[in-house]
């Protein structure tokens, strides 16, 4: 018989010799736990279409920050969900210095101080009654201009509470450039900006509205991008560049590993995907009618973006994938 020399089962044949010759690796510090924190609450709210999350309390989500440090996670973002009385059609909340998310961020920050990088959402859909992420012209469409100053005062005040990274999510024309001038004019010179750069109009997004207790009417595709295009993600990616962006993501994250692969190799700066409440709740789900192995299928998506080109992961399991992790190394 003409017995085959080349043989890539050697390279398999026990769990060392599959680690020695891994291309990727997961490291907890490269993870990234999205986190929301709920007015008026005084225990915290499991999220039915996102088992094993849940909206926080103020204390509750100093208890979460604490454990995310201890595993070894390397930040935490947050989202604030202000009563919805308390919402208009500007977003009040989202520039009150003792609103939620504010309040949040100084909470982490006086629970763990530096050893998380502590991060939140500059976008104004948590804090409308409108559930859009800009304000609204009299045609009831997103005005863009009129939203950059919101942006920019949001983001001063988070910056204020404590933030080390903003996040703007709201897909605006000049955000970024917007919000770094305001930074650099408070003195904020230190705080980064994890641009949301190529972020998807997205069927995958149906939880998260659950999450924040969305008051969205109609949708968002005037200023998310639309999902057959891909090219236009790169030129999102060159204005936030220019525009002094820190970080850059792409937003969902499995249904645009094309895309992400795509930014990866042309940005400079570190690249982040999110893996979002839709994809999180397939898998919870999935496993729950025995239909997957819950373990093995969270670690495979999470490769999937390092693979990819992430060099960090925003997701839900962000927690307790960095226990697992831990205990795998014997700590």
């Amino acid at each position: 018989m003409n017995y085959p020399r080349t043989r890539p089962r050697r390279l398999r044949t026990t769990p060392a010799m599959r680690r020695m010759v891994a291309q990727h690796r997961l490291d907890a510090s490269d993870l990234i736990l999205p986190a929301f924190v709920r007015e008026g609450i005084s225990e915290p709210v499991a999220i039915s279409s996102m088992p094993g999350v849940s909206q926080h309390t103020l204390d509750s989500l100093r208890k979460a920050a604490a454990e995310a440090v201890e595993a070894g996670v390397g930040s935490i973002m947050l989202f604030g969900v202000p009563e919805d009385a308390k919402k208009d059609a500007v977003g009040t909340p989202g520039t009150d210095p003792d609103g939620i998310l504010q309040r949040g961020l100084r909470a982490v920050r006086e629970e763990v101080g530096d050893d998380l990088v502590v991060m939140s959402d500059v976008c104004l859909d948590e804090v409308t009654d409108h559930g859009h992420c800009g304000v609204l012209d009299a045609r009831g469409r997103v005005d863009n201009d009129a939203t950059l100053p919101r942006y920019a005062e949001m983001a001063v005040v988070q910056a204020d509470a404590g933030a080390h990274v903003l996040g703007p999510s709201g897909m605006m024309d000049g955000q970024i450039g917007v919000i770094r001038d305001a930074l650099e004019a408070a003195g904020h010179h230190d705080v980064g900006v994890l641009a949301y750069s190529v972020k998807y109009a997205s069927a995958f997004y149906g939880p998260f509205r659950e999450a924040v207790n969305s008051s969205l009417k109609g949708d968002r595709r005037t200023y998310q991008q639309d999902p057959p295009n891909a090219r236009e993600a790169l030129r999102e990616l060159e204005l936030d560049l220019a525009e002094g962006a820190d970080m850059v993501m792409v937003k969902p994250g499995m249904p645009y590993l094309d895309v992400l692969r795509s930014v990866a190799d042309a940005s400079p700066v570190p690249v982040a995907a999110y893996q979002i409440s839709g994809e999180y709740a397939m898998v919870e789900a999935a496993a729950e009618r025995g239909w997957l192995d819950r373990e093995r299928a969270i670690e495979e998506t999470l490769m999937s973006f390092r693979r990819a080109g992430a060099d960090m992961v925003l997701t839900y399991w962000a927690t307790e994938f960095a226990q697992r992790l831990r205990v795998a190394a014997g700590g």
